[in-house]
């Protein structure tokens, strides 16, 4: 199990911080973050830690993501979902994130983000296991002790 950070529970990530915690079938992600901004790019990290190591990822490209979602949860589904898009069509993977917005806006949430990366060359990056979708399974998002948490699972 990857775990960056330690708490008060065997596989829960400081703030900020995400973790890898223990899950049956998938891969089940932990994140937190000072903010709620924070703690979306640590999720997308963990994502992105499932799939190579990211401190070998150069960001040398960088994208631009905005969306929006009808609640927080698809937000967040559609934040990881449009990496995992750019990954499957580009050949990117990304090793930096940098969420600038997330703001209600009338009836809808949006994101305004930030990624970096580069594309994935298996003489440089070291291939783990492929991401197929982000997933609803048990995703939550909560502020919890001065911090946000995010858990939710990714397919592989």
């Amino acid at each position: 199990m990857d775990t960056k950070g330690s708490s008060s529970k065997e596989w829960e990530p400081q703030c900020p911080g995400w973790c890898h915690a223990p899950h049956t079938a998938d891969v089940l992600i932990v994140a937190r973050g000072r903010t709620l901004e924070e703690a979306f790019e640590q999720a997308a990290k963990a994502v992105y830690e499932v799939m190579t190591d990211t401190s070998k990822v150069d960001p040398r490209v960088e994208k631009t993501i905005e969306d929006t979602g009808f609640d927080l949860y698809n937000l967040l589904y559609r934040w990881i979902e449009d990496l995992l898009i750019i990954t499957d069509s580009e050949g990117i993977v990304f090793s930096k994130f940098k969420v600038e917005e997330i703001a209600k806006v009338n009836d809808e949430w949006r994101i305004r983000a930030k990624a970096w990366g580069e594309e994935f060359n298996p003489e440089k990056h070291e291939h783990r296991t492929i991401v197929k979708a982000m997933t609803y399974s048990m995703m939550e998002i909560r502020r919890e002790d001065g911090c946000w948490r995010i858990q939710f699972v990714v397919d592989i």
